[in-house]
């Protein structure tokens, strides 16, 4: 055994060379925060760390081992490809700069009396925030420090006892205090899966202890973490195995794969639990658990090799084939930012891929940029954004063809990870976050926080059903499946149309938190205001092509969840609960919201802007009679929804770059307010102007017929599952040009079929056995009203009769004919629907009259 335990230390001239002082110049950045990642200047810092302590009683009294020791473990710890390390409890300024010398940062831990219920002692909160900070001076601005962490797993009993709010203020305020005596500094707090639910947005990056020894189940939760942390790192704080309950070569191997998994997942790095199975807790020493990665005595296990082996190959296996990709940016006078994204695309560290630039017809300064740089450039007459991605994937020599737009640029491990995700499972396409660069002025900032961004929306936390364009990557031979982009999408919708038809090709999009890019935001607030009315009319060309896939007020359902910044949420209707099991008991606690009242999602919709303005049409013409006057209270509450919810909105807003006074605060807040009013405002003037309006008729106007037909009845000789009788009739609708939706678990009918916003048409289907594989297929219609269509129908032809009883003849006049333009349209969508239904029985099902 002796002999394998010397084969597993390092070299001795690697100590030696280990315990050497490093360059000062190793440390004359401080550690940053930059996307998904971490920086010390201009170099990507992956923290390859270990934890270090606690210990026992120390001859110095500051709770850490002797000087000799320190130089010693540190030696080792350099000579094992370890650049980090992270201490519990305050460490001396003699550690921190030993550290220094070795080439080692520190992840400072700043204790305090988190086990008990800290909150219910009169003055001991104040206490405990007073001394953090103190804490925090004695290290403030030291170049070896990594970051603060102002507490570690405060136990979900003591949080469940003063209540998830109190303790996210609390630790606030510690933050607070630790950025008050070294501004510069990253501030964490390390929470762990019992307390998953703490929300802390305002922390530098998002730090876990998670001890899972399955990697299937590692990775799954991995992903969840990277979708809660957002656009902030995720760093790993423990992770590790005990060798004495697992044995030895089991904690080696487990170790390997949770460092391996943990990058490969895009985290920033990871510290593993712990540099040595000497450990105390509470000022008693632990001897039935061992977790260090060298022995009591510094004796090195199998792991210290292990760590080191996956430590030396980051983020992804050494050995790891990876395939060819042509870097596709399309550019229609993009010579503003374009060259960001050309210098961003030089610095990608993916061994095999070409850039291909399409410049679609610029007549600025674009193919002149493009020259300078080692690219394709390929230069083509306007055609739109679809056309040139086209032309980008059909001159591809890899077998990825990866997507950035024209005013973003990659990190430089972006390839690596879409190519990750793909080759790692069944995937035609995958994608990645963008994040607004910070420094881009006063109203990028506001519009990186204001709705109407390119987001991506996940149906698990790494399939996506839809992924943003400018960060979005596919199988080449995919692409060319389904004929590639559709070119009727000149300058967005696109992506969305791309994803949609490779699912429907079978096909599954998948997503990777590391794989961000930065992208630059509208800098004007005309800029943002054509943005998002471009983005209204790619809303109605998408539901031209894609119809069953819209509400009757033509918003789109999605079946995944959005992710990002600048959302306008509903007004909350009730509290969000923790879901954590019997007396707190849950291993893994999450926060649940409750589904917002469907009133009160309404005035997110642009559509609601008609409503206000018809309530005000209705004030106008209580003028002519005045009982309308009584709708101003309405009125007043319909405005009050979207105000209300902007300013909700612009309140959670997060800036890169602190407000540097209340004026610039308010300006902040002002603008931001302003654009959640102007995007769905915008987005209504695109939609309406290019055909998506809530009285659009949908589908192909086919024979009119005002009543639904009788039931139907099919005779078949060939056996087929219900499920196949509902599609053959759901495709013989649509292929008579019908918009058709299939009913949920908790619908009574099979098939919608839609005549427009205002009536469609229900169909069920019941299918008889007649024995020998024969069956008698039944179908049943019956007309599916719009009820609040009908009912302001009936409310708007009641009140214009009333007004012309009463002797307001135009306000009888106005309100009779929106009562009557709403009947006209019932009675159009009506016929539309049975119509189209009457050309599907009469021909593709040849029906037979059904016998009594």
């Amino acid at each position: 055994m002796s002999a394998v335990l010397e084969e597993l230390a390092p070299p001795r001239d690697a100590v030696a060379d280990a315990m050497a002082p490093q360059p000062e110049a190793s440390f004359e950045h401080r550690p940053r925060v930059s996307g998904k990642f971490l920086y010390a200047g201009d170099a990507k810092l992956w923290v390859r760390g270990v934890t270090y302590g606690s210990f026992g009683e120390q001859p110095d009294g500051d709770g850490y081992p002797p000087a000799a020791q320190l130089d010693a473990d540190f030696a080792a710890m350099r000579a094992n490809g370890i650049n980090a390390l992270r201490c519990y409890t305050l460490p001396p300024r003699r550690l921190l700069d030993r550290s220094q010398q070795h080439g080692l940062r520190v992840m400072v831990g700043l204790a305090w009396e988190q086990h008990i219920a800290f909150l219910d002692e009169p003055g001991r909160a104040d206490a405990i925030v007073q001394r953090v900070g103190e804490d925090a001076r004695r290290c403030a601005g030291h170049p070896a420090l990594l970051c603060y962490a102002v507490g570690n797993e405060i136990p979900a009993s003591i949080v469940r006892w003063h209540g998830r709010r109190r303790i996210e203020r609390f630790i606030e305020r510690l933050y607070s205090a630790v950025k008050a005596e070294d501004p510069a500094a990253l501030v964490t707090y390390v929470n762990f899966p019992t307390t998953e639910y703490l929300q802390l947005p305002f922390l530098d990056l998002f730090c876990f202890n998670v001890y899972l020894e399955d990697r299937e189940r590692l990775e799954a939760y991995l992903a969840r973490l990277q979708n809660q942390a957002g656009e902030k790192p995720l760093l790993m704080a423990e992770i590790g195995l005990d060798s004495r309950r697992n044995g030895l070569e089991k904690q080696a191997e487990s170790l390997e794969w949770q460092v391996r998994s943990a990058f490969a997942s895009g985290c920033a790095g990871t510290f593993v639990f712990a540099w040595t199975d000497e450990w105390h807790r509470g000022g008693f020493p632990i001897d039935d658990w061992d977790f260090g990665l060298v022995a009591r005595d510094r004796t090195p296990k199998p792991a210290l090799a292990a760590v080191r082996r996956a430590y030396s190959e980051l983020p992804f296996p050494a050995n790891t084939r990876w395939p060819r990709i042509t870097v596709v940016v399309c550019s229609y006078n993009g010579s503003r930012t374009i060259r960001d994204t050309l210098d961003g695309l030089q610095r990608l560290a993916y061994p095999d891929f070409e850039v291909i630039v399409v410049d679609d017809g610029s007549t600025d300064s674009t193919a002149a940029i493009a020259g300078e740089y080692d690219v394709r450039l390929i230069s083509t007459d306007n055609r739109g954004l679809s056309a040139a991605r086209n032309t980008g994937w059909q001159q591809a020599s890899g077998e990825i063809v990866a997507y950035i737009d024209d005013d973003a640029w990659p990190d430089p491990h972006w390839l690596h990870y879409l190519a990750w995700r793909i080759i790692t499972g069944d995937w035609v396409g995958v994608g990645g976050p963008n994040i607004a660069p910070p420094g881009d002025g006063p109203i990028a900032d506001c519009v990186a926080n204001a709705p109407g961004g390119p987001v991506h929306v996940l149906v698990s936390d790494i399939e996506a059903e839809h992924i943003p364009g400018c960060n979005m990557a596919f199988r080449r031979d995919a692409l060319a499946a389904i004929d590639g982009f559709d070119v009727r999408y000149r300058t967005a919708g696109d992506d969305v149309d791309i994803c949609w038809r490779l699912q429907q090709a079978g096909g599954r999009i998948g997503f990777h938190a590391g794989a961000m890019d930065w992208h630059h935001r509208r800098n004007s607030l005309v800029m943002y205001w054509r943005q998002q009315k471009g983005y209204g009319k790619a809303e109605a060309l998408l539901e031209q092509k894609w119809p069953e896939r819209y509400n009757a007020a033509g918003h789109l359902a999605w079946r995944g969840q959005l992710y990002g910044r600048g959302f306008t949420l509903p007004i909350p209707s009730g509290r969000s609960r923790v879901y954590g099991g019997v007396w707190g008991s849950a291993a893994y606690q999450s926060l649940y919201q409750p589904a917002p009242l469907t009133l009160l999602q309404l005035p997110l919709m642009p559509e609601w802007y008609l409503v206000i303005g018809g309530l005000a049409a209705l004030l106008l013409l209580g003028l002519s009679w005045p009982p309308l006057l009584w709708a101003w209270p309405l009125l007043a509450l319909a405005a009050a929804g979207p105000l209300v919810q902007a300013a909700i909105a612009a309140t959670q807003a997060r800036f890169p770059i602190p407000a540097r006074s209340t004026g610039e605060r308010m300006r902040r807040w002002g603008l931001t307010f302003l654009m959640h009013l102007m995007q769905p405002m915008a987005r209504l003037i695109g939609r309406l102007e290019h055909g998506l309006t809530p009285w659009r008729r949908r589908g192909r106007l086919a024979k009119a017929r005002l009543r639904a037909s009788h039931a139907t009845v099919v005779w078949s000789e060939t056996w087929r599952p219900a499920e196949q009788w509902i599609e053959v009739l759901e495709a013989a609708l649509r292929q008579q040009g019908g918009v058709v939706r299939r009913g949920d678990s908790c619908d009574e009918w099979d098939l919608l079929l839609l005549g427009g916003g205002f009536c469609g048409l229900e169909l069920r289907l019941a299918v008889e056995e007649h024995g020998g594989g024969r069956q008698l297929v039944r179908i049943a219609t019956r007309f599916h009203f719009n009820p609040i269509a009908a009912a302001a129908g009936v409310v708007l032809l009641a009140a214009g009769t009333a007004a012309a009883l009463q002797g307001g003849w135009v306000a009888a006049g106005a309100l009779a004919a929106a009562g009557f333009a709403i009947a006209i349209a019932i009675q159009r969508d009506c016929a539309a629907s049975s119509g189209c239904w009457a050309a599907v029985a009469q021909g593709a099902w040849a029906p037979q009259p059904e016998s009594g």
